[in-house]
């Protein structure tokens, strides 16, 4: 059962941050503080990716992914709706054709609200 039922639109718990590493960084931290030292290591490792190919797309694949993070994060409720379709693809019970569909909505949402 993955029939999607509208929720009341709840705010967002920040604004939609800059994106920035430091902004996102503070996004993350308040969003979800567990989710920082992966924040840090991927900023790490697109970073020395950048140095080493001498490209942005490192970084800017970086920006994109923690955009849409805390675009999706900002709003609980949507955050665990998407946790909940994440669950349904990977328990493998059931046809998941509707919750991919959903989930792809979802980033595609989140991609537009970030400016991306």
């Amino acid at each position: 059962m993955t029939a999607h039922h509208p929720e009341p639109l709840t705010e967002p718990l920040v604004p939609m941050p800059a994106l920035t590493p430091d902004a996102l960084r503070t996004a993350v931290a308040r969003l979800t503080p567990s989710r920082v030292p992966a924040f840090v290591e991927d900023l790490v490792e697109a970073t020395t990716n950048a140095q080493q190919t001498q490209s942005l797309a490192p970084l800017r694949t970086f920006v994109h992914t923690w955009g849409v993070f805390v675009a999706i994060q900002r709003r609980p409720t949507l955050a665990a709706r998407l946790r909940h379709l994440e669950e349904v693809v990977s328990a493998g019970t059931e046809d998941p054709t509707d919750a991919i569909a959903e989930i792809r909505k979802i980033h595609a949402d989140a991609e537009a609200e970030a400016g991306l």
